[in-house]
This record gives C-alpha cells, sequence and structure tokens, in this order.
C-alpha cells in the first residue's frame, strides 16, 4: 500500500473506532414513568449514578400509565421505550398485548411475594395505599371532622373543594370501584358506583385532575381541601412542609403498585434489565421510602422508619384491597367512554 493510501486508511479507521467511541458514550435508555415527585425524585437519586456507571444518557418521558400504555401501543412493531413504569392494571394489559419481555435472573430471595408477576414479565417497585389526602390546617380553622369512610366524599360541606384524578388514572378508576363496591355491586358490577358518581360525588368535585404537579396547586392555592389520591403522593407532598395528611377509608384502601418491565423489542438493551434490578435494590427501595412515603417492595427495607408513617406496611397493610385486575381491564375501555360521557363532562 502507498504511504499516502495507508495514511488514507488509517484515518478512516481512527474515525469510525472516534464514531463508535462517540456512539457508546451517547448511547441512551429510554424510561417511560410518571411525572411529578417520582420523576423528580429518580432524576436526583437514581438516574446519575445509573449513567455514570454504565455510560449512558436516560431519556426520561413523563406520563401518568394510560398515556405510556399509549405510546408502547402506537409504537408497536418499533418501539422507542426500554423500560415502562406504570400501575398494576395497565402493566397486565400492556404484559397480555406483549409488550413486556421477561426478567433475566430476577432474585426473588428479598421481595416480597406480592411484588412478583406471573413469568417474569415485570416487577412492582413500589406500594401505594388510596385513600384521602386532606389540608389538615382547613380542617382544623374550620373545625371539621377527619373523613373516616367513602362515602363522605358525598358531604355537601366538600362542595367544589374534592379533587380526583380522572379515570384513566388508577385513582380515579379506584373511586368509581370503591363506590360500587359500596352500593352492592363491584368490579364485575360497575353500574351502582356510576349512579353514586354521578348523582352525589359529582357536584363536589373541583376538578378530575390527572397532573401530580397540578394536583399539589389546588391544594397551595387553597382551591382543595380533600383529594382522593396515593400515600406516597401525599407523603411527598406532606414533605415539603405543606400541612396534609393522608387517610385510610374505614371500607378499605385499593393497593397500587408501581410495576415496571424492559419493553419487548429487537435488540432489547441489557441496560433496561439493570435498570429495573437498580430498582429494587435495598438502597433504591431505601431511598424511595425515605424521600417519598413509598412502600417498599424489598424485604431488607425497614418499614418502621418514620417516612413510611403513610404508606400500607404493618398494621395498614390489614386495610388494603386487592383489586380483580381482570375484570376490570375487561371493561376498562367501555368504562372510561362512559365516565368521559355521564361524569366528566
Amino acid at each position: 500500500m502507498r504511504r499516502s493510501g495507508y495514511l488514507t486508511a488509517v484515518a478512516g479507521l481512527a474515525a469510525l473506532l472516534g464514531a463508535a467511541s462517540a456512539s457508546a458514550q451517547t448511547k441512551s435508555l429510554v424510561v417511560a414513568g410518571y411525572g411529578g415527585s417520582w420523576e423528580q425524585q429518580l432524576r436526583k437519586s437514581v438516574f446519575p449514578a445509573f449513567e455514570a456507571k454504565h455510560g449512558v444518557k436516560i431519556e426520561y418521558v413523563a406520563g401518568n400509565s394510560t398515556d405510556t400504555l399509549a405510546k408502547l401501543q402506537a409504537q408497536k412493531g418499533n418501539q422507542v421505550i426500554d423500560v415502562a413504569i406504570v400501575d398494576d392494571g395497565p402493566m397486565y394489559q400492556a404484559i397480555q398485548l406483549g409488550f413486556c419481555g421477561k426478567l433475566d435472573g430476577l432474585d426473588k430471595s428479598e421481595l416480597y411475594p406480592a411484588a412478583l408477576f406471573k413469568d417474569d414479565n415485570a416487577v412492582a417497585v413500589g406500594q401505594t395505599g388510596t385513600g384521602f389526602m386532606i389540608n389538615t390546617k382547613t380542617f382544623k380553622d374550620k373545625g371539621w371532622a377527619t373523613p373516616t369512610s367513602w362515602n363522605d366524599l358525598k358531604d355537601a360541606r366538600f362542595k367544589k373543594l374534592l379533587v380526583i384524578p380522572p379515570i384513566n388514572n388508577t385513582y380515579g378508576l379506584y373511586t368509581l370501584m370503591m363506590f360500587a363496591r359500596l352500593n352492592g355491586g363491584g368490579e364485575k358490577n360497575i353500574e351502582p358506583g356510576f349512579k353514586v358518581m354521578k348523582a352525589d360525588v359529582n357536584p363536589n368535585v373541583l376538578v378530575y385532575e390527572p397532573s401530580p404537579g397540578k394536583m399539589t396547586e389546588l391544594f397551595q392555592s387553597n382551591q382543595g381541601q380533600i383529594a382522593v389520591w396515593g400515600t406516597g403522593r401525599v407523603q411527598a407532598f406532606a414533605n415539603t412542609g405543606f400541612p396534609v395528611d393522608f387517610i385510610y377509608p374505614k371500607e378499605g384502601a385499593p393497593i397500587l403498585l408501581a410495576s415496571a418491565c424492559p419493553v419487548a423489542k429487537a435488540n432489547a438493551s441489557p441496560l433496561a434489565q439493570e435498570f429495573i434490578k437498580t430498582l429494587i435494590s435495598a438502597p433504591v427501595q431505601t431511598v424511595l421510602a425515605k424521600e417519598m412515603g413509598n412502600g417498599p417492595v424489598n424485604t431488607k427495607v425497614d418499614v418502621n422508619m418514620r417516612e413510611l408513617r403513610m404508606a400500607p406496611v404493618g398494621e395498614r397493610a390489614k386495610l388494603v384491597i386487592q383489586p380483580d385486575w381482570n375484570a376490570i381491564n375487561a371493561q376498562r375501555e367501555e368504562w372510561t367512554k362512559r365516565w368521559n360521557r355521564e361524569v366528566e363532562r
């Protein structure tokens, strides 16, 4: 080879290696999950160390669970998302639709059984109870008794002061389900729930709010005084110093399992598996518990810590209700259309 040709080849190889190196340095992992305190905490406590360890840039796509499921459906056959973090109900749907791959080598020895999914297609990364968030200062100033029942949401004193997420959010769905259960129905007979929502609860609703950030803003602006929300969200809000508390309704608090799965796709990144295993590790579960009041799925986390005073652990776990997700998911699309037509108009 002539020297000029040799130099050209060397330069070309160097450029190729440089491009490969740059590509390796800028590889990305796309994680779709919750917004609000979840996103803030992951960006603060999880992403930096994971990115540094694995030489990857995490791209986070925030949205509620049904938004993420819709993205998976829209991208079918050409998935962009690597890891999906959604509520357990939509996760069962994602698995059924074939969007979730298998978690390889999942160490179950430190996990609570409730965290596990059939065939290891997903795993829970946090436990949340569903009940009421109240502004304790307002309740004290007005001399209002603390609500103890789902039926208290019908109380006229809460007219236009009640905030509930919409039905495409698990908390809104659970509200409908609980009113069905309390009035002779349930997951397989939702009619009583719609009847109570339309006639008795709707007059009290200020807004059906899906955004965690806007939910807290409604309380900070003194517009909302009582809401249906989850223990983790309420604890994270309380940690900011705002006067809110969580109330477990006496009839029970439906459990919500924040869950993660590696998205099934051609040439799936092995880092998707590593990221999920990082989320369920004792150190990260401890951080999520301390910073957000997230009920841990790892048995090595101390459930007696002060930051878990709202979480569905210990004695409070006895108030937890397990929904029938098979029955719910079979009808959820129909319920959503009806909710939008009859309730949230």
